[in-house]
């Protein structure tokens, strides 16, 4: 499925966009979760199988404090106020430090709290599967629709799931107009296709094997897919120990309650910590009374919020935005500018020794931000590589692509003062590498800046148009910013 970066690192991505379908083994990779922050996504209203309640929130509350989990009394959840959904506000002046809400993990819901947990682990062996997250949706498919489920409170805060409004479940027509260029689509394609596998290969297998607690007609396909978006847009992954990262594979992800009512933004004011006891949410700056609380979901593009939460930051509030030149794509601008077939041979060659190197593949990108390139070593010697003549690359491949050269490693941290300073051959590559980008794009940058522009054009817009706005105009300008940079 989609993915989460760790909150605490900038995404270095050699493979390019990190998708996959929900599939947090190439997905939630730090924690983060819940939905839109900047448009109302996540609605509430009846229990998870349309029992309506008159007051949910208040019912959730009352099992908040029969689950043990602490509230500060400083705050307080609601939906007015917040950008989109529940979210939490500060009720009395907050300090940088302070617990806002503590969560003991008994009252986590995960594959390890369900009423099914038994039956989970001994299944463990045929639950497996690329995005690691079969367990907890397989507990979610049976406590959501079990009328006894301790977790029906916590479900009431949500009419249903299709109020997630993940480009996985807009009209494909509308996705591929909509987000033509932003690696959305292809990401979409990717997860979906992943559903299905999984449902149809494991979960299935796994509901017929125990018909007295699973029914395919009301644990479908579709409802699966809902659970898919819940937990993208929901639930958190706990980070491994340091000295683990590289042993182990990821945490599976866990739903963590009023954890999962903050929204969303890159400049946030509190986040989540992890203790064996509980899981505390905390403040790391001074809050005003009458401010909304924010998590982080992890340094995120604006194409990674919109592809896992529903929603994107609107110009200029996301810092971490990112724009792709796909890897593909610089080698076409290589053979464009080859002027002869013993040109374009070389390039070939060139390419193909890069693959060797690990330096590019069919589908990766580049990853740009706005100020560094954040894929650097893989950009810096692909330029130089591409741009080399015939004696130089000989030479370069007899020492294997290594060079000792301490002047050419420092050039290889590409800041944006650093592009500027580029060779004039990789300049003019990348400047080449950076149009053809753009023409992947169903519109152009200043159409896109004149409507952000005019309120009340921008305001007739439907949600999804906006969104994907957002989405498209971020990373145009990333792009531009880089051509100003190496004209």
């Amino acid at each position: 499925m989609a993915s989460v970066p760790k909150r605490a690192k900038v995404p270095r991505r050699r493979g390019g966009r990190d998708t996959g379908h929900p599939d947090p083994g190439s997905g939630l990779r730090g924690h983060p979760r819940f939905t839109p922050a900047s448009h109302p996504q996540a609605a509430a209203g009846g229990s998870a199988r349309g029992q309506r309640s008159a007051d949910p929130l208040s019912g959730f509350l009352a099992w908040c404090g029969r689950a043990g989990v602490q509230l500060s009394p400083k705050v307080r959840l609601s939906r007015v106020g917040a950008v989109a959904g529940y979210g939490m506000l500060a009720a009395a002046e907050l300090q940088a430090g302070e617990v806002l809400c503590s969560v003991p993990r008994a009252a986590l819901l995960s594959q390890h709290t369900s009423a099914i947990r038994g039956l989970l682990r001994d299944a463990q062996e045929s639950l497996q599967s690329q995005s690691g997250w079969v367990p907890l949706l397989l507990a979610l498919l049976h406590e959501y629709t079990a009328s006894s489920s301790p977790w029906q409170p916590y479900f009431s805060l949500w009419q249903d799931f299709r109020s997630l409004d993940h480009p996985m479940f807009w009209p494909e027509e509308e996705r591929t107009r909509l987000l033509q260029g932003t690696g959305i689509p292809e990401a979409v394609d990717k997860d979906l296709a992943n559903i299905h596998l999984e449902y149809s290969s494991i979960i299935l297998p796994f509901m017929k094997a125990h018909p007295k607690i699973f029914d395919p007609k009301l644990h479908t396909l579709e409802l699966y897919k809902e659970l898919v978006a819940f937990v993208m847009a929901y639930s958190f992954q706990e980070p491994l120990e340091e000295e683990d990262e590289d042993e182990k594979g990821p945490n599976p992800p866990m739903m963590v309650p009023v954890a999962d009512i903050l929204n969303h933004v890159a400049n946030h004011n509190a986040n989540l910590e992890y203790s064996p006891q509980c899981l505390r949410m905390v403040t790391t700056q001074p809050i005003s009374k009458g401010q909304e609380i924010f998590n982080t979901y992890g340094q995120m593009a604006n194409w990674q919020l919109l592809h896992m939460y529903g929603f994107a930051e609107p110009y200029p509030g996301n810092s971490h935005d990112t724009a792709d030149i796909q890897m593909v794509t610089v080698r076409k601008a290589a053979l464009q500018r080859a002027s002869s077939e013993a040109q374009q041979q070389l390039v070939a060659e060139q390419w193909d020794f890069l693959c060797q190197l690990e330096m590019v593949g069919e589908e990766g990108a580049f990853v740009l931000g706005w100020d560094e390139v954040l894929t650097e070593e893989e950009l810096s010697t692909t330029l130089k590589v591409l741009c080399m003549s015939e004696e130089e690359f000989k030479e370069y491949k007899e020492q294997d692509g290594w060079e000792d050269n301490s002047e050419e490693e420092e050039n290889s941290t590409l800041s944006n003062e650093a592009l500027s300073r580029l060779k004039t051959p990789c300049k003019k590559l990348l400047y080449d590498s950076v149009l053809l980008t753009l023409e992947s794009y169903g519109s152009d940058l200043k159409a896109e800046q004149d409507l952000l522009n005019n309120k009340e054009a921008y305001e007739k817009l439907s949600r999804r148009e906006q969104q994907a706005l957002h989405v498209r105009y971020g990373q145009k300008r990333i792009l531009h910013q880089l051509l100003e940079l190496v004209h």
